[in-house]
């Protein structure tokens, strides 16, 4: 009778006998199935506590504001509320001037953020050449995201100053009357652009920089072959190879022109910073929260301009994702 080692031998048996798949039996893959789960799960035992404390920290401030909105609370005394239910959403839905504020919102930030967006395209463009000095351009790029907002704001304020401003000089060079900056609605609104412009173009620039130096350079190479010019290359692989990098930073400009608040604050120059001018001509919603919750001491209408600024979000990519998919029907 031939033992199993040699009917394994002449490929009639694996060894270790009948049915068996090693010679440790069926050891061997329930043994290799659990390190397959272990080596899966791992990344998500790594993850798992961060999302938790971010859960933790994240979703405590939009139920405690959220609560907060339903009463009326003063700043001096926050442990004394009076539930009004939604009495704040209905006076803020009326307040005039959560409207304007809405709207230099929305001004201020297609203003900033349509040519910043094609600017740093530009400007990733033009850096993914090889060049001297490559790696200058690409740290002197990041210097004006690490300037600080009050130095950055501050500067361009005195640039933007009416009778003593480096831009008016400018403009009475070439026969222009000096513009009132601060006091008129769009001067206003393009001089916070401009600040916006000049800190958040270089970060965007990087970015793009990154996701353009990860498309295989074979594709350039067969878009050369078929005759397309520098021009073709950068509309038909170089913008859908960074799509996602695209609307990545679309969504972080949305989010930041909606948070809009030290560029206006500081470029009021005082009083006027936090009402946005002597006529709102450029009050933001974050300055607008700010005044109700630490100018007129109503942190419950406060707490209502913060829930209505990220249902604003919220109503963004709702859209965004509608859209989206509009498309992909389309298609």
């Amino acid at each position: 009778m031939a033992t199993s080692t040699t009917k394994a031998l002449a490929g009639e048996e694996p060894p270790g006998g009948p049915g068996r798949t090693g010679g440790e039996g069926t050891a061997r893959p329930r043994g290799a199935l659990l390190h397959r789960l272990d080596v899966k799960g791992a990344p998500y035992a790594f993850v798992a506590p961060f999302f938790v404390v971010f859960a933790a920290f994240s979703f405590y401030p939009l139920v405690y504001t959220s609560w907060i909105s339903l009463h009326d609370v003063e700043l001096a005394t926050l442990d004394v509320m009076e539930w009004v239910a939604f009495d704040n959403y209905v006076e803020l839905w009326g307040d005039s001037r959560f409207w304007n504020a809405l709207q230099n919102t929305l001004t201020i930030g297609v203003i900033s953020t349509v040519p910043q967006l094609m600017m740093a395209l530009g400007l990733a463009h033009l850096l993914n050449y090889r060049m001297r000095a490559s790696l200058f351009f690409r740290v002197a790029s990041l210097v004006p995201y690490a300037t600080s907002v009050a130095a950055a704001a501050l500067v361009f304020t005195m640039i933007f100053e009416r009778d003593f401003g480096m831009i008016n000089w400018a403009l009475g060079t070439v026969g222009i009357d000096p513009v009132n900056w601060e006091a008129d609605k769009w001067p206003a609104q393009v001089a916070i652009s401009t600040i916006v412009i000049w800190r958040w173009t270089g970060y965007n620039a990087l970015l793009y920089l990154a996701a353009m130096q990860a498309i295989p350079a074979d594709r350039y190479e067969a878009a050369s072959l078929d005759g397309a010019s520098r021009w073709q290359q950068f509309t038909h692989v170089t913008i859908p190879g960074i799509r996602s990098t695209i609307v990545f930073t679309i969504v972080l400009s949305t989010i930041g022109a909606t948070q809009l608040f030290g560029e206006p604050l500081i470029f009021g120059q005082g009083p006027n910073g936090v009402t946005g001018g002597a006529d709102n001509q450029y009050q933001t919603l974050g300055l607008l929260l700010y005044e109700e919750g630490w100018k007129n001491y109503q942190m419950g209408r406060s707490a209502t301009v913060a829930w209505a600024m990220f249902m604003l979000l919220v109503l963004v990519f709702v859209v965004q994702r509608l859209i989206k998919r509009l498309r992909s029907r389309t298609s």
